[in-house]
């Protein structure tokens, strides 16, 4: 099938001959107004919220939810899903600083860290898409055996101290930005000329979307699977270096709580869980209000024990409202 063929029959299964991002773009809007009336709010509530000091934490700590969630977000618009990224980026950061430490090398640390992220992505997409398995099932699966190969490694000690160069990464400033913030912007940007401006993007969409009327119109559906979970595991992999060079310290525990808020920032950011919609744009700036959201809670001093609930009611309630706008589509 010719490219024009395809980028035919694309727009037409979306229903859609003119302007196909612009449900996208309408949901972006959305997204910004909600962030403008949340920060407004949390503004009068707390003085210091908008605060150099606080909002540039705030997107610091955005910039690595969105990391974790950047590659995941490929996987479920494609119409799969991927429940290993935390552990992915335990195993990279716990590996990457165990060679960093034996060899005095940030840069071997850095290639450690995302050739695993790679590796596991890899296989990740060889058990979906090349045997057929259930993606639920195998990420799960994952899951487990990444978490316990870093604690097996680890031997229950934590490594701390790393290179002033490896940790610009995580903590270092370029031109006055926090560079965490700068990898978020490139990560998104070039990944939205992918998924949106090429043939490959397209034809990612268009899987989650209907990955039957994908195979009938001749797309490489097990090739470009295994892709979108090799592109999952690099930036988990990504993540772990950030990860590392912020906190200083490797621990076979530090992806785990990443899991449940990259999910709920990826339906918060608009992307369908059934498939088939979805931005990084949009990813990331579920990030940034879920961050909103749990940097208002603490500088209005409620409990940290309300934080994972209200995780919990947000990615709940993005749920809910997923399945309703996929209900009205169909």
């Amino acid at each position: 099938m010719t490219e024009t063929t395809q980028t035919s029959a694309f727009r037409t299964f979306r229903g859609d001959t003119g302007a196909p991002l612009d449900p996208e773009l309408r949901s972006i809007i959305a997204r910004f107004v909600v962030l403008a009336v949340l920060c407004a709010g949390v503004a009068l509530l707390n003085e210091n919220f908008l605060s150099v000091a606080n909002f540039t934490n705030v997107l610091r700590q955005a910039s690595l939810l969105f990391l974790i969630a950047a590659g995941a977000t490929l996987v479920i618009i494609a119409g799969a899903i991927d429940l290993s990224v935390g552990a992915i980026l335990t195993l990279s950061a716990c590996v990457a600083a165990g060679v960093i430490h034996a060899t005095g090398s940030s840069g071997l640390g850095i290639a450690t860290a995302l050739a695993i992220g790679v590796s596991a992505g890899l296989a990740n997409g060889i058990l979906v898409a090349g045997l057929r398995l259930p993606p639920f099932l195998v990420t799960y699966g994952m899951l487990w055996i990444l978490s316990g190969g870093a604690l097996y490694y680890m031997g229950g000690i934590p490594i701390t101290g790393f290179p002033r160069e490896f940790r610009f990464l995580g903590s270092g400033f370029l031109l006055g930005i926090p560079v965490p913030i700068l990898i978020m912007i490139a990560i998104a940007l070039a990944g939205s000329v992918v998924l949106h401006m090429t043939m490959v993007g397209q034809q990612i969409v268009m899987m989650g979307a209907n990955r039957a009327a994908a195979t009938l119109a001749g797309i490489p559906v097990r090739r470009n699977l295994i892709c979108v979970y090799v592109a999952s595991g690099a930036c988990a992999g990504l993540a772990a270096v950030v990860a590392l060079g912020r906190v200083n310290s490797a621990d076979p525990g530090m992806g785990d709580p990443l899991l449940l808020p990259s999910i709920a920032a990826i339906l918060v950011g608009g992307t369908s869980l059934f498939g088939g919609t979805g931005t990084l744009l949009g990813t990331a700036l579920g990030a940034l209000l879920l961050t909103i959201v749990l940097n208002a809670m603490n500088l209005l001093t409620i409990g940290s024990a309300w934080q994972p609930f209200a995780t919990g009611i947000v990615l709940v309630g993005a749920m809910l409202a997923d399945a309703f706008l996929n209900r009205r589509r169909s």
